[in-house]
């Protein structure tokens, strides 16, 4: 199994905007098939574009098995917690639905110490023998993976294979590279930095919000990394460079899910605390769709 290229942080769609709305099965059904159809490498189910926090365990779980049942690429199963257990839980049940590999989230709250990091990620990776990519992403969790504690994990667990990383931070990139060695793999957690991972850090990809819109577009932005043309990569970076920044006009997923809808793709609404964006934003993100048009 080969976790590179452009693998898509999907939407979950609802059938309108509330506390529980319902899943909307058959508008995913048909988002996944989009997806296929534009050569996606895989599918990152349940992340924090899919507003996995507001999904009940049952409802994660049959999102997990309609992925398996209806996506053609690889699934990666957002199964991380702030709670030990239930990141055990989740990821006990992902395997057993099938998932290719399990994304494991720095536990958002309660921010624990690295040695706490270590033995969260370290119960998980006992629990289960899918690869385990970390998620390092500080403006959600208030907490960092320290390259350090990247590199005690992979040695210490041979499931424990990369990291998705979304500190927006060269400095970190660096540090991970150079603590973890070259096999360790790097994948693009944010669509404006996967240029820079790529070409300078090695990175194979990138786990894109981008590309619930213009997958298309984005597996073949990708492509051009892994081809080592990272000229034309730079160019189509600059190009792409506006609908990066204005998907994240507001919280995620926000803007993606009114982008999805504006041109057709039906992501549905929102489960609260998320909400529609205004119309000064919606004014916005037609602009820079259109131009992609």
């Amino acid at each position: 199994m080969r976790l590179e290229g452009c693998f898509t942080a999907i939407v979950t769609p609802f059938k309108g905007t509330g506390a529980k709305t319902p899943v909307d099965r058959e508008a995913y059904r048909k988002l996944l098939e989009f997806q296929d159809k534009n050569r996606i490498a895989g599918i990152v189910a349940c992340g924090t574009t899919g507003e996995s926090p507001t999904l009940s365990h049952e409802e994660h779980g049959r999102v997990i098995e309609a992925t398996m049942e209806n996506s053609k690429g690889i699934v990666i199963a957002g199964t991380g917690s702030n709670s030990t257990w239930e990141a055990v839980k989740m990821s006990e049940d992902a395997e057993e639905a099938g998932a290719h590999a399990s994304l494991q989230v720095c536990p958002y709250y309660n921010k624990p110490s690295q040695e706490g990091l270590f033995r969260h990620f370290g119960a998980v990776a006992e629990a289960v023998e899918i690869p385990i990519i970390l998620y390092n992403i500080p403006g959600r969790t208030s907490r960092e993976i320290a390259p350090q504690t990247m590199a005690r994990l992979a040695e210490e667990y041979s499931n424990v294979v990369g990291v998705k990383e979304a500190s927006g931070s060269e400095k970190v990139w660096k540090e991970i590279r150079e603590a973890c060695g070259r096999k360790f793999l790097i994948l693009s957690g944010n669509d404006s930095d996967t240029y820079a991972l790529m070409k300078n850090y090695g990175a194979k990809g990138v786990i894109s919000v981008a590309s619930n819109v213009f997958p298309k577009l984005m597996v073949e932005f990708t492509d051009l990394g892994l081809k080592g043309k990272f000229s034309e990569m730079e160019k189509e970076n600059a190009r792409l460079k506006p609908l990066f920044d204005v998907l994240f006009i507001d919280t995620n997923p926000i803007p993606v899910k009114e982008a999805m809808n504006m041109l057709g793709l039906k992501a549905g609404g929102f489960r609260l605390p998320m909400c529609e964006t205004g119309e000064e934003n919606r004014k916005k993100l037609r602009e820079v769709l259109e131009s992609y048009r």
